[in-house]
């Protein structure tokens, strides 16, 4: 519960008086007081109105102790605990929720790491964890609330303090029922932790295709199965590195692939990887680069795939054995001159370097 609907709660406007809180607590619990209030909602709506009274007390104000021989009517403590939630690291998340509050769907923060395959079509991951509630008998308070005086204090909600040699000097608040003069018993259902134990859960959740790194996806934990939970799931994407491919911000897959530097010259057909698995492709020697369209990821969820772009890069041996040291010679030999002859660029070269030679003798 927070301030704003703990000052609602006791009927006040935001930034209420601490006088006026105590007088706003004091009308209400006479009218709900368990012990004037014989209705089955007394205790519910009791509880919710000493939760309302320790959340404003701890956030602007520690109320005084009524002097002893006071009416039963100080605030007692509030006992519960509004929704909250802890993330664990791993698979495992944790909430609580406030069973006598207005019902407030907080969130578990989840991790789902997804391969760029699964990314790019979709796919449905096992999410497992474990949740733990407030207890729905205490409300999360730890206690229940019995009604009548606290016998340790009978009912004022405070307590002598007493000096090193036995002098009163003053009061303190009755730590039974901690200042609300309502007698209390602990709870024996979450053995007065305000929380019930924890349960495992097993999810099934459809990762929707075209998903990009970071994205977090919304999950209404009424509609899981096999079992629903009581809160969302907000589900953060991770994508995990590729070893092959690299994904840009505009959906364009990139992909080196090295091939045999003589099967390049040769001009054999090569198998690539795509997102969908490998795909035959036919190199020339002019060119290292090759987009294929429509290989590459989702451009939106659900959405048209967009291209893939492939780069060949030829790999020689750094060291040629004897055998294809020979093959190479026997090829230049077999091939020089019909390249002088046949390619301009060549022809164009050897005239440029022997006039280079000749102007330098």
């Amino acid at each position: 519960m927070g301030t704003e609907d703990a000052f609602a709660e006791l009927g006040l406007a935001s930034g209420a008086s601490e006088r006026e809180v105590k007088a706003a607590w004091r009308r209400l619990a006479s009218r709900w007081h368990p012990d004037r209030n014989a209705s089955a909602d007394a205790v519910a709506r009791m509880q919710r109105i000493n939760q309302a009274f320790e959340e404003i007390r701890r956030a602007g104000f520690e109320a005084a102790p009524e002097a002893p021989g006071a009416p039963a009517d100080a605030p007692a403590s509030a006992g519960g605990s509004s929704p909250a939630f802890d993330e664990h690291e791993g698979d495992s998340a944790a909430f609580t929720e406030d069973a006598s509050a207005p019902r407030q769907r907080r969130p578990i923060h989840r991790k789902v790491k997804l391969t760029l395959e699964e990314a790019a079509a979709g796919c449905i991951k096992v999410l497992r964890g474990k949740v733990t509630e407030t207890c729905r008998t205490c409300a999360g308070a730890g206690h229940q609330v019995l009604g009548g005086h606290c016998v340790r204090c009978g009912g004022s909600g405070a307590v002598p303090k007493r000096s090193f040699f036995g002098w009163p000097t003053g009061l303190v608040e009755c730590e039974a029922c901690l200042g609300g003069g309502i007698a209390r018993q602990p709870c024996a259902a979450c053995s007065s932790t305000g929380k019930s134990a924890p349960r495992s859960y097993q999810l099934k959740v459809r990762i929707p295709p075209g998903v990009r790194h970071g994205d977090l996806l919304h999950v209404d934990g009424r509609r899981l199965r096999p079992e629903r939970l009581p809160a969302d799931l907000e589900i953060r994407v991770e994508l995990l590195d590729h070893p092959f491919f690299k994904l840009d911000d505009e959906g364009t897959l990139h992909c080196e692939v090295p091939v045999d530097g003589f099967a390049w010259i040769a001009g054999r057909k090569l198998q690539v990887p795509t997102l969908a698995g490998l795909q035959p492709l036919q190199p020339s020697r002019g060119q290292l680069s090759y987009c294929l369209e429509g290989r590459g990821f989702p451009l939106e969820r659900g959405g048209a795939c967009g291209d893939q772009w492939i780069t060949l890069v030829p790999v020689f041996p750094e060291q040629l054995s004897i055998d294809q040291q020979i093959l190479l010679d026997q090829l230049c030999a077999t091939t020089a001159s019909a390249a002088e002859a046949a390619d301009d660029r060549l022809q164009a070269w050897q005239r440029g370097l022997r006039a280079w030679e000749r102007g330098l003798g």
